[in-house]
């Protein structure tokens, strides 16, 4: 009986604030409306108009009350692809923390991984190399430049531009891969 009870006070009320808003001049309700960032466009409004967009406003509200808060998902974002407001908003209930807020994502990571008991496991870092041209030296690469530019010469002259654009770009590779290469050395 007293969920009943309560129901039927809501509804009192209800209809209490629809016939106050009634009764309202235009000037108190775009007061009210001007308290409410969602309703824009007050000075042309008339007062059904007014009276229309504060009842749906509330009506959203009261929605928002009643349904629970949804609770946190059971899966959880991996601490590397969180963004770092979020990881600023775990470091901020650490306790004995500060300088949240001046934190690079590096070092949030590393906070909040140490506080958690969480340990660091980088992946093996691989070698980029491209097959075929694995393990060339200087001299074996300017040799395939050359060839590469006689058959560029040859695309210039058939007057294939695809060709000549996609042989200029090999060509660039690896003039900066036997930079790489004398540099290292």
């Amino acid at each position: 009986m007293a969920k009943e009870t309560k129901k039927e006070e809501n509804q009192v009320t209800d209809q209490d604030k629809e016939t106050s808003l009634d009764k309202m001049t235009v000037k108190e309700l775009k007061e009210i409306a001007k308290e409410i960032p969602e309703i824009t466009g007050l000075s042309s409004m008339k007062k059904d108009e007014l009276i229309a967009a504060i009842k749906k406003v509330r009506e959203k509200e009261e929605s928002k009350e009643e349904k629970p808060a949804p609770e946190k998902m059971t899966t959880e974002i991996p601490l590397d692809k969180m963004t770092i407001k979020e990881l600023k908003e775990i470091a901020r209930e650490i306790p004995g923390v500060e300088g949240v807020t001046a934190m690079k994502k590096d070092e949030l990571l590393v906070l909040i991984k140490e506080e958690r008991g969480i340990k660091e496991e980088k992946p093996a870092e691989k070698e980029k190399v491209k097959a075929g041209e694995a393990g060339l030296s200087v001299k074996e690469m300017k040799q395939q430049i050359f060839l590469l530019r006689g058959q560029k010469k040859a695309a210039r002259e058939a007057r294939d531009r695809h060709r000549v654009d996609i042989l200029r770009r090999r060509i660039n590779r690896l003039k900066k891969r036997t930079r790489k290469v004398a540099q290292q050395a």
